[in-house]
C-alpha cells in the first residue's frame, strides 16, 4: 500500500471534488489532498512544491520553471498516446493545449475557466458586448476591475489581445500603440471604480457583487460557476471588434517526480478526465470542468445558470500567457507597475518599465522559452 499526497488550492472549486474522489482509488493506496490559498497556487515555487507532493494542482505558466528545475513527469509518459489525444479533442478551448510546452503534456486539465464580464442583472440587465459599451458603463460608476494579485498585468494583456496584439511572443512584451490604447483604457475605467475594490482578488469582488450590489459589472474577471445565479451573471468578455480579449486561467493536474504512480492512481488520474465525471461528478462537487462534453450539457448549463453557454466562446478564444522559466515572479511585478500606473497616471512611463522587465526575465530565462 502507497500513501499519494496531492496540493490543490484552498476553494470548493479546487478542493471538494478531489477529496470526494480519493475515495476511489483502490487496491489498498490511498490519496489524501493538501490545500494552499490561492495566491500561494499563484506563486509558490513549483520544485519545492514538487519535492513535498506527488501530484501538484497548477496553473500553466509554472511549466517554465517546472522544466527548468524537471520537477514533473511528462503525461505522455505515463498514458497511452490514444487516451491523450482524446483527452487533447475532448477539452474545451485551449485548456489542454496550454499545458504543452517542449512537445510534451505535462498536466491534465482537471479545471477549465479564463476571463468573464460579471454583472449584476439588477444594475445592468444587458450584458455589455464591447469595450464602447463597458465605458458607458463606467460613466455611471458601475464598473470595478480585477486588480489584485496577478490580475492587473492580465487584464492589460487580455485587453491588449481584443485590441489585436499578442503579448510576449517576441522580443517586445506589447505593440506598443496598442498597450497604449489598451492602459489608458484601463486607467480610465479604474478611475470611476467603487472605492475598495481595486485590492479585491477574483473571490473577493464576486462575494461583493453578491453580498452588497454596488459592483454592477466587472468586464475581466475569471468566472467561478459556484457564483452563477440570478444575483449574479456571467457573460462572454467584451470585444473591440475583433477576438474577444481573454487570458486562460484554470488548472491541471501535474505528477511530480517525487514517486512514480501506481497504475490505480492512474486508472484515478483517467477517470477524473473521463467525459462522464466531468458532466456528473464534477460538477455535482462544486468543480468547474474542462471537458467540452460538459460544457455543453444542457442539464448542466441550466444547472449553473447559463454560466457555460454564456461564456463558451470566450474560452475557445482565450490567449495562453508566456511558460518561460521566472515568468511568474516577472508577472507579479508587471501587475505591480500596472497598478501604480493607474493609480499615478505615469503611463508611458509604465510601458518603459514593464519593456525592461519582460527583457529582463526574458534574457535570464533558463531552459525553454514559450
Amino acid at each position: 500500500m502507497t500513501d499519494y499526497v496531492g496540493l490543490t488550492w484552498d476553494h470548493p472549486r479546487g478542493r471538494h471534488a478531489l477529496e470526494a474522489a480519493a475515495a476511489r482509488v483502490g487496491a489498498g493506496d490511498t490519496l489524501r489532498w493538501e490545500v494552499q490559498p490561492l495566491e500561494g497556487f499563484e506563486s509558490a515555487p513549483i520544485d519545492e512544491l514538487a519535492a513535498r507532493y506527488d501530484l501538484l494542482v497548477l496553473d500553466h505558466p509554472h511549466l517554465g520553471d517546472a522544466l527548468a528545475t524537471e520537477s514533473l513527469t511528462p503525461i505522455d509518459e505515463l498514458f497511452d498516446s490514444a487516451l491523450v489525444a482524446a483527452w487533447s479533442t475532448a477539452a474545451v478551448g485551449p485548456s489542454l493545449a496550454s499545458y504543452r510546452m517542449a512537445g510534451r503534456l505535462w498536466a491534465l486539465p482537471l479545471d477549465a475557466a479564463t476571463q468573464v464580464c460579471a454583472r449584476v442583472p439588477a444594475l445592468v440587465p444587458d450584458a455589455p458586448r464591447t469595450w464602447d459599451e463597458v465605458r458607458a458603463l463606467a460613466a455611471e460608476g458601475l464598473v470595478a476591475l480585477s486588480l489584485a494579485g496577478p490580475h492587473a498585468f492580465l487584464s492589460l494583456c487580455s485587453l491588449a489581445v481584443a485590441l489585436g496584439d499578442d503579448p510576449g511572443r517576441g522580443a517586445d512584451l506589447f505593440d506598443r500603440e496598442t498597450a497604449t490604447e489598451a492602459l489608458s483604457l484601463l486607467a480610465a475605467l479604474s478611475a470611476t471604480a467603487p472605492a475598495g475594490t481595486s485590492g479585491l482578488n477574483p473571490i473577493g469582488l464576486l462575494d461583493r457583487m453578491r453580498d452588497r450590489g454596488d459592483i454592477g459589472c466587472v468586464p475581466l474577471v475569471y468566472g467561478y460557476v459556484t457564483y452563477s445565479s440570478p444575483r449574479v451573471a456571467f457573460s462572454d468578455a467584451p470585444h473591440a471588434g475583433g477576438r474577444i480579449g481573454s487570458t486562460i486561467g484554470g488548472t491541471g493536474i501535474a505528477v511530480s517526480r517525487r514517486r512514480t504512480p501506481s497504475p490505480e492512481v492512474l486508472e484515478h488520474l483517467a477517470w477524473l478526465l473521463d467525459p462522464r465525471t466531468q458532466t456528473a461528478f464534477i460538477p455535482a462537487h462544486d468543480g468547474q470542468p474542462s471537458a467540452a462534453a460538459a460544457w455543453d450539457d444542457e442539464g448542466v448549463d441550466a444547472a449553473a445558470s447559463g454560466f457555460y453557454s454564456s461564456t463558451r466562446a470566450t474560452i475557445d478564444q482565450s490567449w495562453v500567457r508566456p511558460r518561460f522559466a521566472g515568468y511568474i515572479p516577472f508577472q507579479s511585478a508587471a501587475s505591480a507597475v500596472v497598478r501604480d500606473a493607474l493609480a499615478s497616471g505615469r503611463l508611458s512611463a509604465a510601458l518603459d518599465d514593464l519593456q525592461s522587465l519582460y527583457s529582463s526575465a526574458r534574457s535570464s530565462s533558463p531552459g525553454v522559452f514559450a
